[in-house]
């Protein structure tokens, strides 16, 4: 198969995988706190990948990594699954999917961003117009929020999300040239666990109280979110680069919210549905300039 095609398919599946993640996370921390769910299914993933590197030996790969790669590859899981993801959950419960998916899917705008500004890229007018788009998006989507009174930190949170995702995606784009896409998506895992083990004593008790029902909804939504999906976006990255990847898995966005509306029964708003709409052709537009 075309390695472009192959690489667009991985991106697709990919941003179907993060979608089923999202409703199943937000089923299963109905009651529970966001740290406390990202904890539960940073092990849960960790806990499937240690199996698979055990199989497949992967583990030999992993100690003959660089101390610089290892540290790069525990800042690039820190930002993408400890940081953003402590943002997005918590934007998650406070403002819900289909209010929260529309601003957090602005990440390529903010890699592309740090690019420019650190990597010396030129910025074409196609990307202008995807960015005014994308701010375009964020102004629509916070106007339907003060409207509905939704908590105003949530907002704040979902805009860092995809702030602190960037970075990791940066970082993980330049450790595809020296780590295999399964060993990197591993660690990355790994390492993201045990960043976010600093928030087990406060806790503690709270994953104690997990039922047998939500710790399934939360392993599903590892297993799918963190190890497939996760998995297909390092391959689909390394076949064809984040200029591709990125814009395709775009679309996460439209089948979460959707999801969202049809399965959780959250309300869709005018406003919501256009800031959603602005924000995936601004990405798309961005990260294809």
């Amino acid at each position: 198969m075309d390695t472009l095609i192959l690489g667009v398919l991985a991106a697709l599946a990919s941003a179907f995988s993060w979608a089923a993640s999202t409703i199943l996370i937000k089923a299963g921390m109905r009651d529970k706190s966001p740290v406390a769910a990202n904890i539960f299914r940073l092990y849960a993933v960790s806990v499937m990948f240690a199996v698979i590197f055990l199989i497949n030996g992967t583990f030999s790969k992993v100690a003959g990594l660089s101390p610089k790669l290892l540290a790069v590859a525990f800042v690039s899981g820190a930002f993408g699954f400890v940081i953003g993801d402590y943002f997005y959950l918590n934007a998650l419960k406070m403002m819900g999917v289909s209010r929260t998916v529309p601003i957090t899917s602005t990440y390529p705008l903010w890699a592309i961003l740090w690019a420019f500004l650190f990597l010396g890229r030129d910025v074409s007018a196609q990307i202008i117009v995807g960015a005014a788009l994308v701010v375009s998006a964020i102004v629509v989507v916070r106007k339907a929020e003060e409207e509905e009174k939704i908590n105003p930190k949530g907002f704040l949170f979902a805009i860092l999300a995809p702030i602190s995702w960037s970075f990791a995606i940066l970082t993980m784009d330049w450790l595809t040239g020296y780590v295999d896409v399964l060993t990197l998506a591993g660690i990355r895992m790994m390492f993201a666990a045990l960043a976010v083990s600093l928030f087990l004593p406060r806790y503690a008790d709270e994953l104690r109280r997990i039922t047998l029902r939500e710790a399934l909804l939360l392993t599903s939504a590892a297993a799918t979110g963190l190890l497939l999906g996760q998995y297909l976006f390092v391959y689909s990255i390394n076949l064809v680069g984040s200029q591709i990847s990125a814009p395709v898995s775009a679309i996460n966005p439209i089948i979460a919210s959707t999801l969202a509306i049809l399965i959780l029964k959250e309300p869709p708003n005018r406003k919501i549905l256009e800031g959603l709409v602005l924000a995936v052709l601004g990405v798309i537009l961005i990260s294809t300039g």
